[in-house]
């Protein structure tokens, strides 16, 4: 490269100046593929970069204050137009979501903390029903709270066109809780479909077990004491309350769970409303 070329090379301490970011940060880019020097010195390994470089850095730098992960940055930076905006948008409402999650979330606990429990837990009705042995198709999976919304209706979707081939559908879908989910611990869950035909149950999972891990297993008969919640609460926080409320039930009654914990999804969430009830809270008591 001769001198005529290397006229508008910045050094890394004139670009970082000019680009708001700081020379170490520069160094981690370079290594991440986001904003890589125009030419790095083979004997010195001193960074230069062009002047036309500084709008890239100053996005990236904007893009950060947005708390933006850097993998996130890569998508958006690497993109042009429409696309580049599109992919800040998506960014964006995923963090609506979270905020407003936590807002949720926040003014649950305050609840808690100020001593309103007990009126969070009396507008919940809690009845019981005895519920006999079935046959089910289960899928299992370890998941994190986040993830799970979209995993259970993915499952639960598969089983009920799995039951097709099993003698078709018998009872409402449920999804077991063997260890808690949140997004410290991962559970794990269980998606499940009641079932008509056991026999051909099992051999439908010998043929397509592998794929999803699906089983088949037997679901003892027992009794059931649950709450009934729309579909608005089934949203976290406010599904917490309902699984309290009924654990609060449980200890007044002098009743102890029998299993873990369920939410039985008896209406067609896609056509319900907000307000319309969809889902027991459930737990198996002895």
């Amino acid at each position: 490269m001769n001198e005529d070329a290397d006229e508008d090379l910045l050094t890394i301490g004139a670009f970082a100046a000019r680009s708001r970011l700081s020379a170490k940060a520069l160094r981690l880019y370079d290594r991440l593929g986001l904003l890589e020097p125009a030419r790095v010195d083979v004997s010195s390994g001193y960074r230069y970069y062009r002047a036309g470089q500084v709008e890239r850095a100053r996005l990236v730098a904007l893009l950060r204050q947005l708390d933006m992960p850097l993998a996130r940055i890569a998508e958006v930076v690497t993109a042009e137009g429409p696309e580049a905006a599109g992919r800040l948008a998506a960014y964006w409402a995923d963090v609506e979501a979270r905020v407003a999650g936590q807002r949720a979330l926040a003014e649950y606990l305050r609840g808690r903390l100020s001593g309103g429990s007990c009126a969070m837990y009396e507008k919940f009705t809690i009845e019981t029903v005895e519920v006999p042995a079935r046959v089910v198709i289960t899928e299992s999976r370890r998941t994190l709270a986040d993830e799970l919304p979209t995993w259970i209706g993915a499952s639960l979707g598969r089983l009920e066109a799995a039951a097709g081939k099993c003698g078709g559908v018998t009872g409402a879908p449920f999804v077991v809780y063997h260890s808690e989910v949140s997004m410290e611990s991962d559970g794990p869950a269980e998606s499940c479909v009641p079932v008509a035909d056991a026999e051909a149950a099992r051999a439908w999972a010998r043929e397509h077990g592998r794929v999803w891990g699906t089983r088949v297993r037997e679901e003892p008969a027992t009794r059931l004491a649950y709450t009934r919640i729309t579909k608005a609460q089934v949203a976290h926080p406010q599904i917490l309350a309902a699984f309290e409320a009924v654990e609060q039930w449980l200890a007044r009654e002098g009743l102890e769970p029998a299993g873990p914990c369920r939410e039985i999804y008896f209406a067609d969430w896609a056509a319900a409303g907000a307000g319309d009830p969809v889902c027991d809270v459930a737990f198996p008591v002895r």
